[in-house]
Formats: C-alpha cells, sequence, structure tokens
C-alpha cells in the first residue's frame, strides 16, 4: 500500500519510505490510500483472541502488504509483552489500562512497534547512522528512548521542554545514555515540536543525518496504537456487550484519538468518541465553532496533553474530507481546569478506591459529562498514576506507592543537553553530537 500526504503535494511513499521519512517533503502527514475493512468473521472471533492474536490481525490488515507475515508477527508479538486489562471502575464504566509496559504509559504500543518497524527497514535498506528526532511532553520521550534503547544504527535524540514534565518522567529518557540524547529546550512542547518539523525540511541536515520522527506524526507509531482499541472491544464482548460502546480519549497531540478512528473506520462498532480536553482546548474549539486556531501551550496538572498545535489535527480533517459536520457527529469534546481533574482523583479515589492519573481522570469526566442511558463507556488510562506522584498524592492526601520499574529510572544519574528553542542552535548541535 501507498501512502499520501495530507498536503497532497508530495509522491506516494511505500509503507517502508513513509515509516523512514517520518514527514513527507511537503511537511505534510502521510496517510495510507486505504484503510482496510475487516472481515465480519474477526468481529465473531474477537471474543476468544487475546490482545497480540488481534494486533496480529490488525497489523496485517493494515501492513501485510508491505512486510513478511512472519515479520510482521515477530514485530507485534515483541513490542506487545505486557497485558491492557479492561478494569470496571463503576457500573457501565470502563478503564482501559494503557499502564502495564515497560515505562508505564500507553506509547509503549506505538513506540515498541515503531523502533522494530524501523529497525527491519534499517536493515533491508543497508542503511547505517539513522537519527530519529522526538519531541516529548511527557510519556513519549520515554517509551521512545526505552523502545529504540541499544538498537543497533540508530540514535535518538529526545527534545523536552524544561521544567514541564514530571521527575519520574524525565528520569526515564535522561538516565539511559548509549544510544538516547536528552535535549532540554528553554520552551514550550510546541517549540520542541517545531524544531523537529524544520529538521526535517533542511534537506542538508536530512541527507547528512538521516533523519526520521518517532512522535505520533510517524504512520508506525500511531497506526498500531489502534490495536487496544480492538482489545477492549474484545474484553467488553466477554462480558455481552458489544453495542452501544463509547470511548473517552485524552487528547493532546490527537495521536491516540486518530488511531481509533482508524479501528472505527476499519469496521470497529464504535459508536463515538470523545476527545477530553485541558486548558489547551484548541481542538475542543474546533468541534465547537468548526474554527480552528492553535496557540502557545499553557503548563497544566495533565502535561501531556499540553499541545497548542495539535500534528494529527490534519489526519482527522484528512480523514473526514474536511468536514466539520462529520468529525463532530463522530467526537464530541470536553475542557476541563486543574481544579475539576484533581477534584475528581480525589472523589473517585475515595468513592471506589480506583487511583486515576491525570490524563485518565480528564478522560473519566468526559465520560461521565457524555454518557447516555443505556451506552457503556471506556476511558482510556494512559499512563501510571505514580509517574504524577506529587500530584496525585496532593489530591488524595496519602503517599502512593512507585512501581519498582520506575523507582529504577529515579536511582540513576540524569545527563541532558540544554538548548534554547532556536533551530541554529539545535542544528549545530545535532551536527556535532552525530
Amino acid at each position: 500500500m501507498n501512502y499520501y500526504s495530507t498536503n497532497q503535494s508530495a509522491p506516494a511513499a511505500t509503507l517502508q519510505e513513509a515509516v523512514v521519512k517520518g514527514l513527507a517533503p511537503d511537511r505534510g502527514l502521510y496517510m495510507p490510500e486505504e484503510i482496510p475493512l475487516l472481515p465480519a468473521g474477526f468481529f465473531s472471533e474477537i471474543v476468544h483472541s487475546g490482545v497480540t492474536d488481534i494486533a496480529r490481525s490488525v497489523a496485517r490488515a493494515l501492513f501485510g502488504d508491505d512486510i513478511p507475515h512472519d515479520e510482521l508477527a515477530r514485530i507485534v508479538t515483541d513490542a506487545l509483552n505486557f497485558e491492557i486489562p479492561l478494569v470496571r471502575v463503576e457500573e457501565g464504566l470502563y478503564a482501559l489500562e494503557l499502564f502495564h509496559g515497560p515505562t508505564f504509559a500507553f506509547k509503549d504500543v506505538g513506540a515498541r512497534f515503531m523502533a522494530r518497524m524501523l529497525s527491519y527497514f534499517v536493515q533491508q535498506q543497508g542503511q547505517e547512522g539513522v537519527t530519529v528526532l522526538v519531541a516529548t511532553s511527557g510519556d513519549t520521550g520515554s517509551a521512545v528512548a526505552n523502545g529504540f534503547l541499544g538498537v543497533e544504527g540508530i540514535r535518538v535524540f529526545v527534545l523536552y521542554p524544561s521544567g514541564k514534565v514530571s521527575d519520574i518522567q524525565e528520569a526515564q529518557f535522561t538516565t539511559l545514555g548509549r544510544n538516547i540524547v536528552a535535549v532540554e529546550i528553554d520552551g514550550t512542547f510546541d517549540d520542541c515540536q517545531a524544531l523537529v518539523k524544520s529538521a526535517f525540511m533542511d534537506e542538508e541536515l536530512n541527507r547528512q543525518l538521516n533523519l526520521t520522527s518517532a512522535n505520533s506524526i510517524n504512520v508506525a507509531r500511531f497506526l498500531p496504537q489502534s490495536f487496544y482499541y480492538f482489545h477492549a472491544f474484545a474484553q467488553l464482548a466477554r462480558l455481552g456487550i458489544s453495542r452501544e460502546v463509547i470511548i473517552s480519549v485524552p487528547s493532546g497531540n490527537l495521536g491516540n484519538l486518530t488511531a481509533g478512528l482508524f479501528a472505527k473506520r476499519m469496521g470497529l462498532p464504535i459508536k463515538r468518541f470523545i476527545a477530553a480536553n485541558n486548558r489547551n482546548d484548541v481542538f475542543w474549539e474546533y468541534l465547537q465553532s468548526g474554527r480552528y486556531l492553535p496557540r502557545p501551550s499553557v503548563q497544566t496538572i495533565a502535561n501531556a496533553m499540553d499541545v497548542g498545535s495539535p500534528s494529527n489535527f490534519d489526519r482527522i480533517l484528512d480523514l473526514y474530507s474536511y468536514s466539520h459536520e462529520a468529525i463532530s457527529s463522530d467526537i464530541s469534546g470536553y475542557r476541563f481546569s486543574d481544579g475539576e481533574i484533581e477534584s475528581v482523583i480525589k472523589r473517585v479515589h475515595k468513592e471506589s478506591g480506583y487511583l486515576l492519573d491525570p490524563h485518565g481522570a480528564c478522560a473519566y469526566l468526559a465520560l461521565k459529562e457524555s454518557k447516555r442511558a443505556g451506552e457503556t463507556g471506556i476511558f482510556l488510562a494512559t499512563a501510571h498514576p505514580a509517574k504524577f506522584k506529587e500530584s496525585v498524592e496532593r489530591c488524595i492526601g496519602e503517599e502512593i506507592e512507585i512501581p519498582e520499574g520506575l523507582a529504577a529510572f529515579m536511582k540513576k544519574n540524569r545527563e541532558t543537553i540544554q538548548l534554547p528553542s532556536d533551530f541554529g542552535s539545535f542544528r549545530k548541535a545535532l551536527i556535532n553530537l552525530s
């Protein structure tokens, strides 16, 4: 299958080209020319399937023409070596826990899949010295860094906004060393993302460093995130629930939401999606008015959603042929303040014992606001609450336990490169460090 650019002025690319390049030459995002519809038999058998079996079937439909099936099965199996449970929080409302991977965040799925697919293509091309650039508002950096750690021939630069990620998040990508370089930018996530995009548009730099991206702009990052939507549905189906299902998604750069919309186009019978925003509410505003007005992000308790110019908005526009009416018929939006998020973490923990992270709390709130009689709701719990230890403890008034895997990162020495947010400084540093 070929991939086209959302800007419509770049040549079609193969899967290999789309994954290795990351961003199209015209600065657009790659989209598959077709979205395969899964057969009815897949959905009738899904109730009997585990997460890796489901993921193999979906991956084969998405990528099976472009990569050998045995190799694709190996990539899926290696990437998804952890559970993704659906947990009942209250009547008719479930949390899909996406934080049981090695970095305790949902991005482990896409990052680990992409690392393995990119490594395969690099080996096939006989390339050496591929440079991965990734901007992070928190969890992407740790997931990508750990996914690519030690992968031969690939060097990773993680750009993150100074003082705007949690201590644990920062420790997960600044303590690794080897082929991972942490770059602390004096600015916002949007500044980090702009630097990455500018690097891709620098033809000389691309030739010199063979650049690619591991953000959700890369098709090998965001498309695998569709796997767990199918898995969530399978778990509901085992409970005898297969109709009137709605899903609430914490929404920052919109990669997770876009993956869910792809799953629906592939036949997953989801009634509608809910985009949960914090104070960075440009997508919520678009849903209300049809006007898209990106602006600098502001810092919130749900920092991984602190995005003022979400990249994957272009994919959503393209998917729905730029129709605001069509988009808003499938997606409703809500926004919440830090105070509302903190309050619901406290309340839910007190009433049910379930501990929300700030992003899951935002999605929970949106689901509660949106859910109608007869509907079953799922919200995505995208990160372990311990990754936001101080904030969560302040909400519930008690100490929470840090999983051993997270605690190990906190004991290591951190190494970062500190840079201003101008491209000239970043470009020079990339060349000197590569």
